[in-house]
């Protein structure tokens, strides 16, 4: 009983919307009406800055980390991937907005901060060349999605970990359909591009 209250917690974890409530709480802002619409960290970079792009990211990050930790001590590495998985679910459908919110990609990085931190700062480090390089965000976030089941296998962690890791891929790239398609059509906004 008490694992299945910690899956639905990692849920209601995942789906408290920090880059709605941070725009709403620092300027009165409703992030789902400015900039691409997207409940977001990098919407809220375009809307209200850098100090409250930080705040809703570390506050993403954070929902993914807790509800690792959670999962792992009731559970053990199985319940943490489980917990893992569900918080980015939650982050993406969340209750709060309708089953409709973020893409995933900081929660999940919160996720691989307590399960795997061997990884995350290769990730980090190809995020942010892509990002400098590209100026997209959304094309960074694609590739690190990509490369996160690799780098598990390559690393040899536990296979509940590889199987949460490509369903959190697939799930992080499936939520950044729309911006595939505007990459491919040369309309996708780049970082300190004006929407």
């Amino acid at each position: 009983m008490a694992k299945i209250i910690i899956v639905l917690l990692s849920y209601l974890i995942g789906s408290i919307p920090f880059s709605l409530l941070v725009p709403k709480l620092m300027a009165g802002v409703d992030i789902r009406t400015t900039g691409s619409g997207n409940v977001g960290a990098t919407n809220v970079l375009r809307t209200l800055g850098a100090k409250g792009a930080i705040i809703a990211l570390i506050g993403d990050v954070l929902k993914g980390f807790v509800a690792a930790w959670l999962g792992m001590m009731v559970g053990g590495t199985l319940l943490a991937a489980i917990c893992g998985l569900v918080v980015v679910i939650g982050h993406c459908y969340s209750v709060f907005l309708k089953f409709n919110s973020g893409k995933g990609v900081a929660t999940a990085a919160g996720v691989m901060l307590y399960l795997m931190p061997k990884i995350i700062i290769v990730l980090l480090v190809t995020f942010v060349i892509i990002t400098f390089l590209s100026r997209y965000v959304s094309l960074a976030s694609i590739t690190v999605a990509a490369l996160f089941p690799v780098m598990v296998i390559l690393f040899n962690f536990p296979l509940e970990y590889t199987i949460m890791s490509i369903l959190m891929a697939i799930l992080v790239i499936y939520r950044h359909k729309e911006n595939i398609e505007r990459l491919r059509q040369g309309t996708e906004s780049k970082i300190g591009q004006k929407m």
